[in-house]
């Protein structure tokens, strides 16, 4: 029995200042928002406001997760920390389930009791919004495909810069009709939206707490590339699962017959597990058959 482990290397890009800059820019604009929207009495602009508030926490949560993906392992943090990513996505899905909850409630009762609106200052505010938060998307819209924590700030942003359109429109609607229920119609639009777009956020934040292979790894696949290697008679305790948001672990026991060099074929078996697959931590079992592990595997 020969065991082999290897680590991928790849350069990734480094969103620390993306983060420094959509936290600030964020904060001034949901401290200027939700002061005038209680001014002004607009349910849109105070829901909106109360979304981003949660948008910038969640941006920190992020950021706290991403650094901690970077420190090194030691004592008996073996893997790293770069589970603080995955605990960070989990947060950030449920804040904004919380942020969903309250914003509908407000504009239940606003609807109940509409007030009046001043539709141009509406479309101001919301304008702006859409250019802070349109901006800080841009910022993580490269990293979102390959990490959670990244995906869920890009989320955040996108639909906020969605979100404040929503405003924009309701503030005209407001300013040329004068219908003031426009308002907290448009607010509960906006919790439904938010809900909507980070649904698949949420479940697969949790998914990922629950150590499941992740989303980019096809294991039905997975596990006919590793039959299809030469050499390779049967593979079992195959076990794939997240170190972080965006590194994967990968253990297996994998049965070979008619290998010469077991070195070199669990080099490029783990090569290719890092190239095709994207899994950068990766220990394989090799067994010669027939006998495999016998009973020690359970």
């Amino acid at each position: 029995m020969e065991g082999h482990h290897h680590h991928g290397h790849g350069e990734r890009q480094s969103f620390g200042n993306a983060f420094a800059i959509g936290i600030s820019l964020n904060t001034v604009f949901v401290i200027a928002e939700v002061l005038i929207g209680f001014h002004v009495d607009s349910m849109a602009l105070v829901a909106d406001g109360v979304h981003n508030f949660a948008d910038v926490i969640s941006l920190v949560l992020a950021w706290v997760g991403y650094w901690f993906q970077s420190r090194k392992p030691s004592g008996r943090f073996t893997y790293g920390y770069g589970a603080v990513s995955i605990q960070s996505a989990v947060i950030n899905a449920f804040l904004l389930v919380a942020a969903v909850t309250l914003i509908f409630w407000e504009a239940l009762n606003r609807l109940r009791h509409p007030e009046p609106v001043p539709g141009g200052m509406l479309m101001i505010v919301a304008g702006i919004g859409i250019l802070v938060n349109g901006a800080t998307a841009l910022l993580f819209m490269k990293g979102s495909k390959g990490d959670v924590n990244i995906r869920g700030a890009f989320i955040h942003m996108a639909a906020d810069a969605g979100v404040s359109l929503g405003v924009v429109i309701a503030g005209g609607i407001v300013l040329f009709t004068g219908w003031t229920i426009v308002d907290p119609l448009v607010g509960m639009a906006i919790a439904v939206m938010i809900l909507l777009s980070s649904w698949e956020l949420l479940t697969e934040s949790l998914n990922l707490a629950l150590h499941a292979a992740p989303k980019s790894v096809n294991m039905p696949e997975l596990r006919e590339w590793l039959l299809s290697r030469p050499g390779v008679v049967g593979i079992h305790d195959l076990h794939v699962w997240p170190l972080s948001t965006n590194k994967t672990a990968l253990s297996a026991h994998v049965q070979i017959t008619g290998v010469a060099d077991t070195d070199a074929f669990l080099h490029d078996l783990s090569h290719g597990l890092h190239e095709g697959f994207g899994i950068e931590h990766c220990t394989v079992q090799a067994e010669s058959t027939p006998g495999g592990c016998g009973h020690g595997c359970s």
